[in-house]
């Protein structure tokens, strides 16, 4: 499987790991599906959401 990094783009992330959405949900990142997020990527959302990116990172590849 495919690790998640900071330059993943949640579009991405729904096709390699969707049971790290859930993670993205606790976040605030409820709008998942929506086009403006397919190309957004984990860093970009970590920042909009006022969350620690590497934190993120480890918490959706910890995500089973």
């Amino acid at each position: 499987m495919e690790s998640i990094t900071k330059e993943t783009t949640i579009g991405d992330i729904l096709n390699i790991k969707p049971e790290a959405i859930p993670v993205l949900m606790e976040i605030g990142m409820h709008c998942i599906g929506c086009p403006a997020s397919q190309g957004e990527t984990v860093a970009e959302a970590a920042m909009v959401h006022g969350v620690d990116a590497d934190e993120l990172v480890k918490r959706m590849n910890e995500a089973v």
